[in-house]
């Protein structure tokens, strides 16, 4: 350990560090604990390796909890300021570091015990949740009494905190006040960026700052991700994030269940077909760019940049009018393979990220489907691989995979940015399909098509810039799409696979009608089936549709859970979209897009208003029915997201 009195200028750095160090056994002690106390809940399947997995993703999440609730205590310690050298100061130190951490010590414990309530970590739903009980008081003491064990391990982990504390033993005669000033700047300074990193869950512009819901990417089961994640974590990360409110517009369950209803029941009895399922997910490719879509747009003048999808298309399934759930790609994720919209904030930086959540992957792979993820991005990025392993996928294929398999070029295919670039990452993803048992249940994100929107260098003057800056990349990864399905129609899986093409959201605009509230949703859904007859429907689409539509594709036998329809066996009268924007519900249905905000309907435009300008709220007969339908759904999804339900099982 470093000699402090030989290095006085970095005592108090050193001394905070060692401090810090001393919560990793504190938190790690907490998790044990956890465990043991509810180890009939993680003991299936356990294993010391799986259990070392999750022991390694809980210092991410350690790292995070630590850095946030003792920056009061860094600041304090390294504080540029000479004159804090004293007793006194040193004694407020202490107290400082041994409340925040004892606190932090004492909600893990106590939350070791409340875990068999929830099956999962406390977040700040806590609060409301026992907002208007009075007995808390007692039901907590009780508790300490039952598990006066737990109080004998937080006073021995605060007592040793105090024992081993220590601080920077430095003098006034050890230093120069300006040194000492200079030296404790340029520590703060320092320290700032890694305390940063260390709050967000990694350094790079490809992590986003992580959420209780990246605790999935370490688990085989979700209970699981309660011992991966800790309590003051959950709390801290949940604030502000209390976002489902749930309305009263039905008193009546069964009433709004014969408006609407998430659960879905086979309506046929044919046999399940094992066909394979392969579901795209493009980055940034908003139906604009697409010429086959937008035929009669500008009077037929428009063009298109995607020669390769407008040929899929002509032997594909596609809709007049086809939406996104959500402005982001972890909006899209949800949406497109578990059929959960996004309303009011992202399903992932919720609570509710943690309830039981089933999609295509999970459905499929209880039918004996070999299931597979795959995202040219390192491992952790945009927490996407934390929500494939919590929704059933079995395999998940990143950056690090890509690098790894000598038939490829490894990371000098790497955009420098965010992924591998979409051309050679397709063709590793059609050679991974190649190498998994029928019938199998893939999805990919590409990424190539998204800021700082570049191309590669081989690429440039075949893609030049031409419009707007996303044009050439939407050109460039069409070119790789359309050389995907070269590479996967040679393969002995093709004629047995049903593919489905979308983008996780839209994006840059040059067209006034996709700069409306609605037009800012148009994405495809293109469903290509090979032998199937192409065909345009005269229907409404959204993401959320995918899932129950391929489970209709290939008559799933089973009742199955999904916000959406199944868009191709439902008459174009009764299908639908929505979703929301800054406050406001749009519902698409009857011809007309109706804007709601929680409370009441604000406007109303007809469809064939393309550029939403005239208002006919209160004009239109079918604007009470459209009321009715969307606060069912919104009340389905706020009751559902609040109580776990969003699963089949009761």
């Amino acid at each position: 350990m470093m000699n402090i009195r030989r290095f006085p200028l970095l005592a108090p750095l050193t001394a905070t560090i060692c401090n810090l160090l001393m919560l990793y056994v504190v938190y790690f002690l907490a998790r044990i604990v956890y465990l043991l106390v509810n180890y009939s809940y993680f003991s299936q399947g356990l294993t010391i390796g799986h259990l070392l997995e999750m022991l390694g993703g809980g210092l991410v999440f350690d790292t995070s909890a630590i850095l946030v609730t003792n920056i009061p205590y860094i600041v304090l310690m390294l504080l540029p300021w000479h004159g804090k050298e004293t007793k006194a100061y040193h004694t407020l130190c202490r107290s400082v570091f041994l409340l925040i951490n004892g606190v932090a010590l004492a909600v893990n414990l106590c939350d070791a015990v409340y875990f068999r309530f929830t099956m999962r970590r406390t977040t700040t739903t806590v609060f409301s949740e026992f907002s208007n009980e009075g007995n808390l008081g007692s039901i907590f003491l009780t508790e300490t009494l039952s598990h006066f064990y737990l109080v004998i391990i937080f006073a021995l982990a605060v007592w040793a905190l105090y024992k081993l504390y220590r601080d920077s033993g430095l003098s006034r005669q050890d230093y120069r006040w300006w040194h000492y000033d200079a030296a404790t700047l340029l520590s703060l300074a320092a320290v700032a960026p890694f305390v940063v990193a260390g709050i967000r869950g990694g350094f790079t512009t490809a992590v986003r700052p992580i959420t209780i819901s990246n605790a999935n990417q370490y688990v085989n089961r979700p209970v699981e991700a309660a011992l991966v994640l800790n309590t003051p974590f959950s709390l801290y990360r949940t604030i502000g994030k209390n976002v489902f409110e749930v309305p009263a517009y039905y008193a009546d369950q069964q009433e709004m269940a014969s408006v609407y209803s998430p659960l879905h029941t086979p309506s046929d009895t044919l046999p399940f077909a094992k066909k394979n399922i392969v579901v795209l997910i493009v980055e940034s490719f908003g139906r604009e760019y697409i010429g086959a879509l937008n035929k009669n747009l500008e009077q037929g003048r428009y063009k298109g940049y995607t020669p390769c999808v407008d040929s899929l298309i002509a032997r594909s399934t596609t809709f007049t009018r086809s939406f996104c759930n959500g402005r982001k790609s972890i909006d899209g994720m949800p949406s497109i393979l578990s059929s959960i919209p996004m309303f009011v904030e992202p399903f992932f930086l919720t609570p509710a990220s943690m309830n039981h959540v089933s999609g295509i992957a999970s459905l499929l792979a209880g039918e004996g489907y070999e299931t597979a993820f795959f995202h040219g991005a390192q491992r952790g990025s945009m927490g996407f691989m934390a929500f494939a392993r919590a929704t059933g996928f079995q395999q998940y294929y990143g950056r690090e995979d890509f690098d790894d398999d000598k038939r490829f070029s490894g990371d000098a295919d790497f955009d420098g940015t965010w992924a591998i670039w979409d051309e050679p990452f397709l063709q590793y993803y059609a050679t991974k399909m190649s190498e998994m048992q029928e019938p199998f249940m893939t999805a990919v994100f590409t990424a190539s098509s998204h800021h700082p929107y570049v191309v590669p260098e081989k690429y440039k003057d075949t893609y030049p810039e031409e419009g707007i800056v996303i044009h050439k990349c939407i050109r460039y990864t069409d070119m790789a799409l359309g050389r995907f399905f070269q590479t996967a129609s040679r393969q002995p899986w093709f004629k047995n696979t049903i593919f489905v093409l979308t983008s996780d959201h839209t994006n840059l605009t040059d067209h006034a009608y996709y700069e409306t509230d609605l037009g800012g949703f148009c994405s495809p859904i293109i469903i290509y089936e090979p032998g199937r007859a192409p065909e345009m429907q005269d229907k409404i689409a959204q993401q959320i549709d995918i899932l129950p539509t391929v489970m209709g594709l290939l008559h799933y036998p089973k009742p199955y859970f999904a916000f959406g329809i199944d868009v191709l066996n439902t008459p174009a009268e009764d299908t639908w979209a929505v979703n929301y924007l800054n406050g406001i519900y749009q519902y698409v249905k009857h011809g007309h897009v109706l804007q709601f905000d929680g409370q009441k309907t604000k406007a109303l435009y007809s469809l064939t208003d393309s550029l939403m300008q005239h208002n006919v709220m209160g004009k239109v007969p079918q604007q009470q029915q459209m009321e009715r339908e969307v606060k069912a759904i919104i009340q389905q999804y706020m009751e559902r997201m609040t109580q776990d339900r969003l699963t089949t099982t009761p």
